[in-house]
């Protein structure tokens, strides 16, 4: 019978339920359906597939236990336990549901049962290939299977379906869980279980195998709409590979990696990656073993501290690898998840040598390359590199490479002010994105495009990407991107006035970045760099400078040049409020060549100091970035203090610092 999906409006409407109410009533006086009970009554009819006379038992339960128990009772113990007692006036095949179930089994063939036992080992059901290379007798000779079936799959399987023991929509078989929790007793009963189990995770390894190759391509969201629609048959035999066969596990966790990370499902094999990951010791296999690269793959999902002996050993694995890997979407993920070269990303001649000649893979590396020019400083150069890289990844028709080409470009456009053209490319990487599913990129996309609209004035759709970014990263699990989000919108919240919020927000974005993660260190200054622009606003100026110098030491063990960019950018704002609040008219009120000029000598200092440590922010990002308005304010008042002439000067002497230049002069104000 048709029970209610989730979220259904009006679930009293389907014939599930009402039969439960009815035959609940029937047994209890004054029973009836109600908002204390209407939820516990849907988990009940869910459980029980709708089966009728399941349903019935279930509401005859009534007599003893209320609805919610008995809908615990289902989740705990099964429903073969739990409606073990009917109607002892009915037929004896219909006294319990387990007899019920036996009845129909008894009028099977021995072939329809041999096949219908053995379909028990799918959950979520499977096509007609998975059955047959799983089920059938193809291969009898090769694994000794004596008593396959001897009709032709099909065949049987259609009798199975012709007797309601399997549904089918045409492309997919599947049983009933009542049927198939069933039909699981009678396979182990056989002692077929643990033969079928393991050709069912062989044939899934390598029906994810062959799905992998396709992800490189055009096809790719026909394969990931493949793959999603065996999810619980893959995630079933990785569970069960883990504990009975684990080069196979091994594999589907490097598999299926490409698979997870684009449906925004890397959270599905953190479990089974940590189970294989604690049988291995922490040196793992030798960089040339067989399974070396699935290593990786299972460090990279399962272990967030960088610097634990997993990672140490996976970057020796990395750096040792003279050859492709096979995993080729690996090396994207060591390079989103271990970061840039100090953070342990193979350099661009590693990267050639770990890629493959295909195109998918000369994009990539394409990507790389483009990426650490940027990183550089150099911004034409890279906004050109990524040009060709999108061309690349749309030839092939591969989204994911297509939608991170697609944000860089955005957020490039974004720090020169081109505000129409970001909005227009970060909203065709959502678009791609959206397709994949992809989470991670979703929520990144999100919070990048929070902050340009803030910076291009729009407060209220700034607030919405980020809430929308928040709701996504709590999804996922992942406390540093939501650590990105609570220090946009303390920033937010400081602008506007409400420093009480203001400080909720960065307390919890504090919070958040207490992670190994590698981009921790960067949140990590920017949100101290916003806490000292929180505490100048206080007036506090003793703690501002605490705050930053924070900042500071955070920022130069980041790999990011824009992390530190951003630090110098706030001790700019530390330097002006110290020319604006911190030097008191005296005899010193004269400038540096003995002239009075009515600014103290000590605040000209400082303002000066803010200029040349703006000009250092745009040398080492390799430009100022529109539409900032701390930095605007800290350039307008460093230049009302020093005059328009002294204020450029000083900041050009700054923006024409070397990226080495600009770093030795930012240790030295942090040794200072």
């Amino acid at each position: 019978m048709p029970t209610p999906p989730p979220g259904a409006q009006d679930p009293l409407g389907y014939p599930a339920v009402r039969l439960f109410a009815d035959r609940a009533a029937a047994v209890r006086q004054g029973f009836s359906l109600g908002h204390r009970n209407l939820d516990a009554v849907l988990r009940i009819c869910a459980a029980l597939d709708g089966l009728p006379l399941a349903i019935e038992l279930a509401a005859a339960r009534v007599r003893t236990f209320g609805v919610a128990e008995i809908a615990d009772r289902l989740a705990e113990h099964g429903r073969f336990r739990l409606l073990s007692r009917g109607d002892r006036t009915a037929a004896a095949r219909h006294q319990t549901l387990h007899a019920v179930v036996e009845w129909s089994w008894s009028l099977l063939g021995p072939e329809e049962q041999a096949l219908a036992r053995r379909l028990s080992v799918f959950t979520g059901g499977a096509t007609l290939e998975a059955v047959e290379r799983v089920c059938g007798a193809a291969d009898a000779v090769a694994d000794r299977m004596a008593d396959t079936v001897a009709g032709a799959v099909e065949d049987v399987l259609v009798d199975l379906v012709d007797k309601s023991l399997v549904e089918t929509d045409g492309e997919r078989y599947q049983m009933l869980d009542t049927i198939r929790l069933f039909c699981l007793e009678r396979l182990a009963e056989a002692g077929e279980e643990e033969r079928l189990r393991r050709r069912h995770a062989a044939w899934f390894l390598k029906f994810a195998g062959r799905a992998h190759e396709h992800l490189y391509r055009a096809e790719q969201l026909e394969w990931l709409a493949a793959l999603s629609a065996d999810n619980a048959n893959l995630q079933s035999a990785l569970r069960w590979s883990v504990e009975h066969d684990r080069p196979t596990a091994w594999r589907l966790v490097g598999t299926l990696g490409m698979y997870w990370w684009l449906t925004g499902r890397r959270g599905q094999g953190i479990r089974h990656a940590e189970r294989l990951l604690d049988t291995t010791p922490p040196a793992g296999p030798a960089g040339r073993s067989e399974l070396a690269e699935e290593y990786v793959l299972a460090v990279l999902h399962a272990v967030p501290d960088v610097g634990s002996p997993h990672w140490v050993r996976a970057k020796e694995i990395v750096g040792t690898l003279d050859r492709p890997m096979r995993y080729r979407f690996g090396v994207a993920l060591w390079g989103m998840i271990a970061g840039p070269p100090e953070g342990g990303m193979m350099t661009a001649e590693r990267q050639r040598s770990v890629l493959g000649t295909d195109a998918w893979s000369s994009a990539l590396n394409q990507l790389g390359a483009t990426l650490l020019t940027l990183h550089n400083g150099q911004l034409q150069e890279a906004e050109a590199g990524m040009e060709r890289v999108l061309a690349a990844f749309e030839a092939l028709g591969e989204r994911w490479g297509t939608g991170q080409a697609l944000d860089w470009l955005a957020l490039l456009a974004s720090w020169r002010g081109d505000w129409q053209r970001a909005m227009g490319l970060w909203e065709r990487a959502l678009a791609v994105f959206s397709e994949l599913g992809a989470l991670d990129e979703l929520a990144d996309v999100l919070s990048r495009r929070a902050n340009a609209h803030w910076r291009a004035g729009d407060a209220e759709a700034a607030c919405a990407d980020n809430e929308r970014a928040g709701e996504l990263e709590r999804r996922l699990g992942r406390p540093e991107l939501m650590a990105w989000v609570q220090l946009q919108l303390g920033d937010i919240s400081r602008l506007q006035g409400d420093l009480p919020e203001a400080a909720r927000r960065l307390d919890a974005a504090l919070s958040g970045s207490e992670t190994a993660a590698f981009t921790a260190g960067g949140t990590r200054s920017r949100v101290y760099t916003a806490l000292g622009r929180l505490a100048a606003a206080h007036g506090d100026g003793e703690r501002a400078a605490r705050m930053h110098a924070e900042a500071l030491a955070s920022a130069l063990g980041s790999p990011l040049p824009n992390d530190v960019a951003e630090v110098a950018e706030g001790l700019a704002d530390q330097a002006l409020f110290e020319a604006t609040h911190g030097c008191a008219p005296g005899p010193e009120n004269e400038d540096e060549t003995g002239q009075a000029a009515g600014v103290p000598v000590a605040a000209q200092r400082a303002a000066r100091r803010a200029a040349l440590l703006l000009g250092i922010g745009a040398a080492v990002r390799g430009m100022a970035v529109a539409g900032d308005r701390d930095v605007a304010a800290t350039a307008a008042g460093a230049g009302r203090v020093l005059g328009p002439e002294e204020f450029a000067a000083a900041y050009a002497k700054g923006a024409a610092m070397s990226r080495e230049e600009a770093l030795a002069a930012l240790r030295e104000a942090a040794s200072g």
